[in-house]
């Protein structure tokens, strides 16, 4: 037996035991129900159930944090095409087109095609993510620790990109999230840093407590303000009927939109910091730009429809790329997600395609069966989801509360975790309220402490000469040129815009 058959044969025994294949259907329930609800998202959810993870094992594990990845994205289509409320920030573009579908009586088949498409983006994602990542994890056998700092440096160049056009706050949140990130014990001098004689803090800011507070809580403290002293009637579900899927004659006018925005979806997820609203409405744009009848897009045109939906499950599977190889997460979820491994004890890299072949392929496999049964659920119970979007939120704040608190405790068992997710709740519910990008922090926390140990050693390795040392390793000069370009595209994009305006 070759060693490419035992693998397979382990992935398959591991994706067939009972916890795997239950969290597997617990992740893609949960993510369509997270997806459907207007102001919850698959980064809330997947910081919510970490914690529930901790006694799992890190197949099990990351499989139901992949499901909810996957399905939530899918879940924001249904209450975008039947009440015109987008459930995720990915589905926004769905919604102009579906939702004019639902109007003229069409919502049966604007759902049948809003889950095929994302099937079918979701799939090529992970075909994408099995062809593409284990070469790019070979490569990254060759970095050392000059090329770990380049790394953490090129993924806090993302935050430009969360900061939705806010690029000094985006900064700010950044460098709040470094400063935290150095709280505890010095990792070379063993010695107590920013810890104010308080024992608890020495082993630095727990992350998970701290992305609980900051996606979980500020957004139940969100909602709750909303809702403060309004008494409006709940949203009524639309009546179905019709066809579910697309005539033949729609299927061969879709293909080639499908095909287009399946690529789009993957290469801009794999662009860290996109993300799927990045890609649904690039994928919208190019498929307005190529039809013959460009005119109907914001009117019903179910080829609008489909490019939104399946480039933004397409950016699933592509964020996964550059988050499982070099650590560099592709979204704010698969930024959560990056902890979630940590916490696992899996290191993003080539030891994750070798040392742990086993789980690591066993989570793309899960990711690619999530998929799949996403569309059988989301076909079987599209009608039924979309009522979700009329539960009060008075009766979802308690419970999401509750199960903050009980996640943040089980820990370490602390109270002080409990504390510490209080407080970033409260940052968090400020920040939002300032339009500060919480994810920021949650990324400057991961990738400071990655940044400050690949420098500090680098120090070392150089023997006085760091800048020589640098430029004498290939891939930090390649590092460096993406970091350069990173940093230097939105002045381009910038200046572009400028240009064309001038034509104009």
């Amino acid at each position: 037996m070759t060693i490419d058959t035992a693998l397979l044969l382990s992935v398959l025994s591991q994706l067939a035991s009972p916890d795997v294949l239950l969290m597997l259907i617990v992740g893609v329930l949960g993510g369509i129900f997270l997806g459907a609800l207007p102001g919850l998202s698959a980064t809330m959810g997947i910081a919510l159930l970490i914690p529930v993870t901790f006694g799992m094992q890190p197949v099990a594990a990351l499989v139901l944090l992949a499901a909810i990845y996957a399905s939530a994205v899918y879940g924001g289509s249904i209450t975008a095409i039947l009440i015109h409320t987008p459930g995720t920030p990915a589905s926004a573009a769905t919604a102009v087109d579906g939702y004019q579908m639902t109007q003229r009586g069409e919502g049966l088949k604007a759902l049948g095609t809003s889950t095929l498409c994302s099937v079918i983006g979701g799939l090529v994602s992970v075909m994408a993510l099995l062809l593409l990542a284990p070469p790019l994890a070979q490569i990254s056998l060759r970095f050392s620790a000059p090329e770990y700092f380049l790394i953490a440096i090129f993924g806090l160049t993302i935050i430009g990109s969360l900061s939705s056009g806010a690029l000094v706050k985006g900064l700010s949140a950044g460098l709040l999230g470094l400063l935290i990130s150095l709280v505890g014990v010095d990792v070379m001098t063993a010695y107590p840093r920013f810890t104010f004689g308080i024992a608890e803090l020495e082993s630095g800011i727990s992350l998970i407590p701290a992305m609980i507070g900051l996606f979980s809580i500020s957004q139940v403290m969100i909602q709750a303000e909303k809702l403060h002293g309004t008494h409006a009637p709940s949203s009524q579900a639309p009546k179905l009927s019709g066809q579910l899927f697309p005539s033949r004659a729609e299927w061969r006018k879709l293909r080639r939109t499908i095909s287009r925005s399946s690529v789009i979806g993957v290469v801009v997820g794999a662009l860290p910091g996109a993300g799927g609203d990045v890609a649904s409405w690039v994928a919208y744009n190019e498929a307005k730009r190529n039809a013959k009848q460009s005119d109907r897009f914001g009117k019903g045109e179910i080829e609008g429809l489909a490019a939104a939906e399946t480039a933004n499950n397409a950016v699933t599977g592509g964020a996964m790329i550059p988050l499982l190889t070099l650590g560099i997460p592709g979204s704010a979820a698969t930024a959560v997600m990056l902890g979630g491994l940590y916490i696992h004890g899996l290191q993003p890299g080539h030891e994750l395609f070798s040392v742990n072949a086993h789980i690591v392929y066993a989570i793309i496999v899960g990711l690619l069966l999530a998929n799949i049964l996403m569309g059988i659920v989301g076909l079987a119970l599209a009608k039924q989801v979309v009522k979700v979007a009329t539960v009060p939120f008075a009766i979802l704040a308690p419970i999401i509360v509750v199960l903050s608190v009980v996640g943040a405790y089980t820990i370490n068992n602390s109270m002080f975790d409990v504390y510490v997710m209080a407080a970033f709740g409260l940052l968090g519910y400020m920040m939002r309220k300032t339009d500060f990008p919480t994810a920021a922090i949650v990324l400057a926390m991961i990738l400071g402490a990655m940044a400050e140990i690949g420098f500090r050693q680098s120090l070392v390795m150089s023997k006085g000469n760091l800048l020589g040392y640098y430029f004498d390793r290939p891939f930090s000069l390649l590092l460096m040129g993406l970091i350069l370009l990173a940093l230097s595209s939105p002045l381009i994009v910038r200046w572009k815009r400028h240009k064309a305006h001038q034509v104009v």
